[in-house]
């Protein structure tokens, strides 16, 4: 069984968080089509979208030092990063320069990605997650199972226990009002003490060399405007040309995220306060090798709306955690293999490849294709388990050769005919856990139309 079967089992076995956050997701994703079809040229949104990520994608190079250049020049410090380490080393670096020992954080899933505050909470400095989804798992020590809503997995009674266990908050209460009251007092107290404020990235803009950070709760903010050093953390793909193309990208980021016309804070950093420092680190972690490979580049236009997690059956019923990856869902299947093949092999198996996903995508990645070909590049390599490449060149030699395929129909419809049921439906048979073998028909659809052809 691979590991995204193993932790989808245990998912699962609670029947009741199961149903709720199907039903949740799906609840977003219904808002995300209702207030999509409301939008006026929405297809036509979505390729624009699409045709200016293929322009940056085409000309990476030259925007990012355009962006660069632009930046320098507002006094911004740029920094670049191959990969996680350098990218944790370089930040580790900014903070022993200012000794500060106390930060705060918000939305950055590239943070996540680069295992940042693992890294910094072993150096002897606190990071504290400002935003309500991610302060909660990280109260819980848990990665986030969503990339827009972090802690959906998670029911108001759980935060509720975490709060009273953590904070002291009254035993029972789980009125989200009073959660949220709670989690601000709190974390006031973390934006006055801290020293450092650190933000991801959703789009960065060549032309000005300014950063664009959306969110609904405005801690980015606050971290920033408090903080005397504000870092901002950003893959190199989330650059675009010019402030033009920038309307684009947010009328349809919020309304694929969570079926909002906006973000209730788009905030644009582009120099630092006086006596304060502003510093961009620019990360690739593998981007550059998405990028060479033709048939995956696609997936480096992604804009984390979370869009095709809320319509993937198997991640609304599965769960983020299954995953075991950093971006779960159907983007996540696409990214995660091209970082490391081996570790990750299972994932582009964990779809229907119903195509839904590429549906909704507001910049039209090709997710079904992808995780499509993704498996092809996983068989071709030899990083299946025997368990399913050798019945998969069993089948290939049966289905290539119509008289092996006639036979073997002929043959399997009989002997399945007079096995019983329980030999037939046992653990051994993976197909069969948590469904039953359909009964054989008595004939091939060959032979019923080679008898009923002329009616």
């Amino acid at each position: 069984m691979s590991e995204h079967s193993k932790k989808a089992s245990v998912f699962i076995e609670n029947e009741q968080r199961t149903s709720w956050h199907d039903e949740s997701l799906w609840f977003v994703r219904k808002k995300r089509d209702a207030i999509a079809f409301k939008t006026t040229q929405w297809e036509s949104l979505r390729n624009a979208a699409s045709q200016i990520k293929d322009n940056v994608l085409s000309n990476l190079d030259i925007y990012l030092l355009e962006f660069e250049t632009n930046a320098k020049k507002n006094g911004v410090t740029v920094h670049w990063a191959e990969d996680a380490i350098e990218h944790n080393q370089i930040i580790h670096q900014i903070l022993n320069n200012h000794k500060a020992k106390k930060i705060v954080k918000s939305k950055s899933m590239l943070t996540e990605e680069c295992g940042l505050n693992h890294y910094l909470d072993e150096h002897g400095i606190e990071v504290i997650d400002t935003d309500l989804g991610e302060r909660i798992i990280q109260l819980r020590n848990e990665p986030p199972s969503h990339i827009v809503l972090p802690a959906i997995h998670i029911k108001k009674e759980e935060v509720g226990e975490l709060f009273h266990e953590k904070w002291g908050t009254e035993k029972g209460n789980a009125d989200p009002t009073c959660l949220t009251h709670s989690a601000r007092r709190e974390l006031r107290k973390n934006f006055d003490e801290a020293e450092v404020a650190i933000t991801g990235v959703n789009f960065a803009i060549a032309e000005t060399g300014g950063v664009v950070v959306c969110t609904n709760e405005g801690n980015s903010d606050l971290g920033c405007h408090t903080a005397t050093v504000q870092i901002h953390c950003m893959g190199i793909e989330k650059i675009i040309p010019k402030t033009e193309h920038l309307g684009v990208f947010t009328r349809l980021l919020a309304r694929s995220a969570t079926g909002q016309p906006t973000t209730i804070y788009t905030s644009h950093y582009h120099k630092p306060r006086p006596g304060t420092e502003m510093h961009i680190i620019l990360l690739d972690n593998g981007r550059s090798q998405q990028l060479g490979r033709e048939k995956f580049r696609n997936s480096l236009k992604c804009i984390r709306c979370g869009a095709c997690l809320n319509t993937c059956p198997i991640y609304r019923r599965s769960g983020g955690h299954s995953y075991h990856a950093t971006i779960p869902g159907p983007i996540g299947s696409i990214l995660s293999p091209n970082i490391d093949l081996k570790k990750y092999s299972d994932l582009p198996f964990a779809s229907t490849l119903c195509g839904s996903c590429s549906d909704v995508c507001p910049v039209k990645i090709n997710i079904h294709e992808q995780l499509y070909h993704w498996r092809q590049e996983i068989y071709s390599r030899g990083n299946l388990p025997k368990s399913k490449s050798i019945p998969l060149k069993i089948t290939k030699s049966i289905l290539e050769n119509p008289k092996i395929y006639n036979v073997a129909g002929n043959f399997a419809r009989k002997v399945l005919k007079i096995l019983p049921e329980p030999i037939v439906n046992t653990s051994a048979n993976i197909w069969s856990i948590g469904r039953d073998l359909p009964k054989p028909p008595e004939e091939s659809f060959k032979e019923w139309y080679k008898k009923n052809k002329d009616e």
